[in-house]
């Protein structure tokens, strides 16, 4: 009779051993046992999904401008300045957050809030003030693009509680208001050349400038707060979903200017304009990030 091989009997060692399925390390990663291992470094899907949609719109934005339809162009503006609002806050809260995403999210924001304004303005009126027209168009697209790179170099020695300068969405958002008012109003951009001339200077000029803008990264949404500011809240969107077209320029107007109010009242309480932290600046744990 012909001998088989019998299995191998199994040590004392092995015998010990638990078994494992395929699905075990699902189980020990929803009871926290390997929250401590270091996270593979990668490229996170629904946060990148947002900043590729906020891409997408500037890229519209442009090709809108380029035929000519710039209450399109100048509504995917503000649809990417929601988009773009969002990603950050989508990856903190699923904690896929990565180097990589912070720097798509900034060449996103040069074409969303800095080559698609400054486009669609000089399309929509700049054009017909020959030289004049195309340098304001390029200070605004350069201001946004110092803008972002100092953001992403200061961004761990700056007052969380201000913005260095006015932050691009806010800027793209002045650009693409003006143009929505008078597109609703009826107002040829033609006739709109000198004041889009000067909203776009102002606007790169403030971009780059040290003046503190206000962030709002220090409000608390689970503090209670009296009943009248819940209401105020309701009624200032109530009034913007009136006329949008027409409320949103004055709305980043008044926004745009407040902070030349803050670095005046900073000036004249003595405080310093700059909003980097150096060794000579106060202790105060207050004033810093």
């Amino acid at each position: 009779m012909p001998n088989f091989p019998r299995r191998r009997a199994k040590s004392a060692a092995q015998a010990k051993l638990p078994k494992t399925s395929r699905f075990s390390r699902f189980a020990r990663r929803a009871r926290g046992e390997d929250l401590d291992r270091p996270r593979h470094r990668g490229i996170y899907l629904l946060p990148n999904a947002f900043t590729t949609a906020a891409l997408f719109c500037g890229f519209y934005a442009i090709v809108m401008a380029m035929n000519q339809k710039f209450e399109h162009a100048a509504w995917a503006i503000f649809i990417a300045m929601v988009l773009d609002g969002l990603d950050g806050r989508v990856a903190r809260l699923t904690n896929t957050q990565s180097e990589f995403g912070a720097q798509y999210d900034s060449l996103s924001d040069m074409v969303s809030f800095g080559a698609a304004p400054a486009l669609v303005v000089y399309e929509w009126s700049l054009r017909g003030l020959g030289k004049l027209g195309w340098i304001a168009a390029f200070v605004y697209c350069a201001g946004a693009a110092l803008r972002l790179a100092r953001f992403n170099t200061n961004i761990e020695v700056v007052d969380k509680r201000y913005f260095q300068g006015m932050p691009s969405p806010s800027a793209a958002a002045l650009m693409a208001g003006i143009v929505l008012m008078m597109v609703e109003l009826e107002v040829s951009g033609l006739e709109m050349a000198w004041a889009s001339w000067g909203i776009a200077v102002f606007a790169g000029l403030t971009m780059v400038s040290n003046v503190p803008f206000y962030s709002f990264k220090d409000i608390n949404f689970r503090k209670s707060v009296p009943f009248i500011a819940v209401f105020l809240i309701a009624l200032a969107l109530a009034l913007i979903a009136i006329k949008p077209a027409v409320t949103l320029f004055p709305l980043f107007a008044v926004y745009g200017l407040s902070g030349y109010v803050v670095a005046a009242w900073r000036a004249a309480k003595g405080k310093k304009v700059s909003l980097i932290q150096t060794d000579m600046d106060s202790d105060d744990p207050s004033e810093r990030r």
